[in-house]
C-alpha cells in the first residue's frame, strides 16, 4: 500500500519495462467529512423555492404537504410503508451548520437574507401519518406535514428518498415472508446496493417480517439479530472441504451452518456431518437446482442421523422463488439482491404535494395540480380502514372537506359513507383511523424511532397484513387488495 504521506516514491516499472515516476510528491488523502447534518440530502429548487417566498411575504404562511402514491407498482396488491422512523431520526440533524452555509454562500445558491433565515431553521411544526408498518394503497395520505412554506417544503427531498426506498423494499420484502408462509426469511443484499441503502433495507426487511440480516451497522443501529458464518472463499481458503469444515466447526460450533456446494454437494454434506456430528446446525445451498437438491440433501441427512439440521437456500431468490419452493423441504431462505432492488419495483412512486394553504386572511385554502395523469386532490385529509363482519378489511376510507370538520372527523362519526347510521354494527363495518401522531410542534414521538421502533412497525405490519382480505397476498397480478372510497364531508 502506498503511504500518501510520503513526500515521494520509488520509480514503479511499467508493463513495457521502462520507468515512469510517479509524481514528486502525493497529497495527503483527505479525511472523510464528519457530517451530522443531513439539510444538503435535498435539491436545490426547495431553497430557490425558499428564497423567493422569503422575498415576497409567503414563505411564512401556514401549509399542509402530504405524501401519497398514485399508483402501486405493476402487479402489486398492496404497499407496505417504512422508513417513517429514519424520516423522524434525520429531522433533528437537519440543520444548516458553517459548513452548509459556507457552501451555499459560496456556490451562489441562495442570497444572504436566505442564508440568515437557514442558520436558524428548526422545524417546529406537526407531522401525522399512517404508521410504520402499515398497509397502503393509491391515494393513502400516508404523511402528513403540517408547518410554514418555509418549514415544510424543505423536507420533500429528504422525506421522500427515505420513503420511496424503504417503502420499496418493504413492499417486497412482505411478498416474500408471505410466500415462506411460517419459515424465516434472512437479509442479505448488502454488497448489491450502495453501503447506507444497505442498512436502510435490512431495517425495511425486518419490519415486513425478516427474521435476521447480515449487515453489522444495520444490527448495530436498530438492535436487529444478525447472522451469516461462511462463504466459498473459506473452503477456497483449506486445503480441502473436509479441513475448511472443521475450522469453521471447531470456531464456531458444531451449531453452525455450513456451505456444502463448492464442489460436490453430495460429498460436501458427508463432510459436514463428519466435521459436526448429528447436530450439525445447517447446511446452505447457493446453487444449482433448489428444490431438487433440498429433497436430495434432507434424505442424506436423515440416512446420517441428521435429522435436525436444517437446510438454508440462497442464491438470487425472489418471492416467485420462494413461493417455488414451498413444497420443498427447505427450512430457510436467504435472499439479496432481489430484495434491496424492490423485486423489480425500486420506488414507490410516492409524491409530497401541498394540497393547503393559508390565504391573505390567514384562513386555510385547498390547493391542488390540475395536470393531466397526475390529478391530485386538494385539502387535507384522513383516513380509515373499514372492516367487515370477519375482521378482515374491505375498504379503504379517505375523509375530505372543510378544514375544521376534517380534522374533527372520527370514525365514529361515519361508520358508513353508504349505509344508514341506525344500521346494526355488523352491517356498517367497523372503521379503524389510520393517521397518528408523529411529529407534535417539532417534537418526535420517540416510540417511532430507534430499535424499539422498529420492532413496533414490525408488529404493526403482522397485524395488518392479517386483516387483508383472502386473496389479497397472491403473487399474481392483480387490483388493489381492497378499493379506496372518497368520504366528502359538508
Amino acid at each position: 500500500m502506498i503511504d500518501a504521506h510520503r513526500s515521494s516514491v520509488a520509480p514503479t516499472p511499467t508493463s513495457g519495462g521502462s520507468s515512469a515516476s510517479l509524481p514528486d510528491s502525493l497529497p495527503a488523502a483527505p479525511l472523510p467529512a464528519v457530517r451530522p447534518s443531513v439539510a444538503l440530502l435535498t435539491d436545490r429548487y426547495e431553497l430557490t423555492m425558499l428564497q423567493a417566498a422569503l422575498a415576497d411575504g409567503t414563505a411564512h404562511r401556514h401549509c399542509v404537504f402530504e405524501v401519497f402514491t398514485r399508483r402501486l407498482p405493476a402487479g402489486r396488491r398492496y404497499g407496505v410503508l417504512a422508513g417513517t422512523g429514519r424520516v423522524l431520526e434525520a429531522l433533528p440533524h437537519f440543520r444548516f451548520g458553517d459548513a452548509e452555509l459556507a457552501y451555499l454562500e459560496r456556490s451562489g445558491v441562495v442570497d444572504d437574507r436566505t442564508l440568515d433565515f437557514l442558520r436558524g431553521y428548526r422545524f417546529t411544526g406537526t407531522i401525522l401519518g399512517y404508521a410504520e408498518g402499515e398497509i397502503f394503497f393509491p391515494g393513502s395520505p400516508l404523511l402528513q406535514v403540517e408547518g410554514t412554506f418555509a418549514e415544510a417544503v424543505l423536507l420533500e427531498t429528504l422525506v421522500l428518498s427515505i420513503l420511496n426506498y424503504d417503502s420499496a423494499v418493504a413492499s417486497a420484502a412482505s411478498r416474500m415472508t408471505s410466500a415462506a408462509v411460517n419459515r424465516p426469511v434472512l437479509e442479505m443484499g448488502s454488497r448489491r446496493a450502495h453501503e447506507q441503502a444497505g442498512v436502510a433495507a435490512a431495517r425495511a426487511a425486518v419490519i415486513a417480517g425478516f427474521t435476521g440480516t447480515s449487515n453489522l451497522e444495520a444490527g448495530f443501529r436498530y438492535d436487529l439479530e444478525t447472522i451469516g458464518t461462511a462463504a466459498h472463499s473459506f473452503t477456497l481458503l483449506h486445503d480441502d472441504e473436509p479441513a475448511a469444515f472443521a475450522s469453521q466447526v471447531a470456531s464456531l460450533g458444531p451449531g453452525t451452518s455450513l456451505l456444502v456446494d463448492t464442489y460436490d454437494v453430495r460429498r460436501g454434506v458427508e463432510n459436514a456431518v463428519a466435521a459436526a456430528g448429528t447436530g450439525l446446525g445447517g447446511v446452505r445451498l447457493d446453487s444449482g437446482d433448489l428444490g431438487v437438491l433440498a429433497v436430495e440433501v434432507r434424505r442424506q441427512l436423515d440416512e446420517l442421523g441428521a435429522r435436525d439440521t436444517k437446510i438454508v437456500v440462497t442464491s438470487d431468490l425472489d418471492e416467485h422463488a420462494i413461493a417455488s419452493l414451498a413444497a420443498a423441504p427447505v427450512d430457510v431462505y436467504g435472499v439479496g439482491t432481489a430484495l434491496v432492488t424492490g423485486s423489480g419495483a425500486p420506488t414507490c412512486g410516492m409524491v409530497y404535494k401541498l394540497v393547503a394553504r393559508a390565504d391573505a386572511t390567514g384562513v386555510l385554502q385547498p390547493v391542488a395540480k390540475a395536470s393531466a395523469h397526475k390529478r391530485s386532490q386538494g385539502g387535507r385529509k384522513v383516513a380509515a380502514r373499514r372492516y367487515g363482519p370477519d375482521g378482515r378489511a374491505v375498504e379503504e376510507v379517505v375523509v375530505s372537506g372543510p378544514d375544521d370538520r376534517v380534522v374533527a372527523w372520527s370514525p365514529e362519526d361515519h361508520a358508513s359513507a353508504d349505509r344508514a347510521p341506525d344500521a346494526p354494527a355488523d352491517e356498517r363495518g367497523d372503521l379503524r383511523p389510520l393517521l397518528v401522531p408523529l411529529v407534535v410542534d417539532g417534537a418526535v414521538d420517540s416510540r417511532w424511532v430507534g430499535g424499539y421502533g422498529v420492532q413496533n412497525a414490525a408488529r404493526h405490519h403482522r397485524q395488518a397484513r392479517a386483516e387483508l382480505p383472502r386473496g389479497a397476498r397472491r403473487l399474481s397480478s392483480g387490483d388493489p387488495a381492497i378499493p379506496t372510497v372518497e368520504l366528502t364531508l359538508d
